[in-house]
C-alpha cells in the first residue's frame, strides 16, 4: 500500500507516520494479495487540543473509510484501524451470504483471504417482515401517523406525486422527506 498522510496543524514527525503505517498494514492480512491502494491518512488538530483522524482506502470493489476525533491522535489511529477492520469483516458476510452455495467466493470476492476471522457483532440478520398497504397521504399526514405510531420514519404512497416516499425524524427533532425517483 502507498500511504499519503497529510497533517493540518501539526507536523506530521517521523513517529506518527511510522505508527500509522504500522497499524494500517494490519490490515493486509484481510486480503489475498497485497491491494494497490493508496492510503489517505488526514490527520488535523483542532485549538480545543482534539484530534481528527481520517482514513480512505480505495480498491476495486470497496472504497474503506473512516474518521475518528479523539484527544489522543494514537488512540484515535487504534480506533479507526478498529473501525476499518468491522468495514471489511461486514462486506465479506454480506459478499459470503449474497453468493452462498455458489463454487467459490474467491471468483467474486479475490480481495479477501478465507481465514478471514468472523465476529458475530456484524453480521445482518433480517428479523422481521411487514406487509402493509399504501395509503395516500400527504407528507404531514404521514408525519402525524409516523408519530402517532411512535416510529423514526414512515412509508407512504404520495397523493400529490403518485410516488412512494418516506417521512424520517431527523437527530436535530425536525423532519426529512425522501422521495423515490
Amino acid at each position: 500500500m502507498n500511504y499519503n498522510i497529510r497533517g493540518e496543524n501539526i507536523e506530521v514527525t517521523p513517529a506518527i507516520r511510522e505508527y500509522v503505517e504500522k497499524k494500517v498494514s494490519k490490515l493486509e492480512r484481510y486480503f489475498n494479495e497485497t491491494p494497490n491502494a493508496s492510503v489517505s491518512v488526514n490527520l488535523k488538530v483542532y485549538q480545543d487540543k482534539k484530534s481528527k483522524v481520517e482514513i480512505t482506502i480505495p480498491m476495486k470493489n470497496l472504497v474503506l473509510r473512516a474518521e475518528e476525533i479523539h484527544e489522543d491522535m494514537y488512540a484515535a489511529i487504534d480506533l479507526i484501524t478498529d473501525k476499518l477492520e468491522r468495514q471489511i469483516r461486514k462486506h465479506k458476510t454480506k459478499v459470503n451470504r449474497k453468493f452462498r452455495g455458489q463454487d467459490s467466493i474467491k471468483d467474486v470476492a479475490p480481495i479477501f483471504t478465507e481465514t478471514e476471522p468472523h465476529g458475530d457483532e456484524d453480521e445482518l440478520e433480517l428479523v422481521r417482515t411487514k406487509r402493509f398497504d399504501l395509503k395516500p397521504m400527504d407528507s404531514e399526514e404521514a408525519i402525524l401517523q409516523m408519530n402517532l405510531l411512535g416510529h423514526n420514519f414512515y412509508v407512504f404512497h404520495n397523493a400529490d406525486t403518485n410516488n412512494t416516499n418516506v417521512v424520517y425524524k431527523r437527530k436535530d427533532g425536525r423532519y426529512g422527506l425522501i422521495e423515490a425517483q
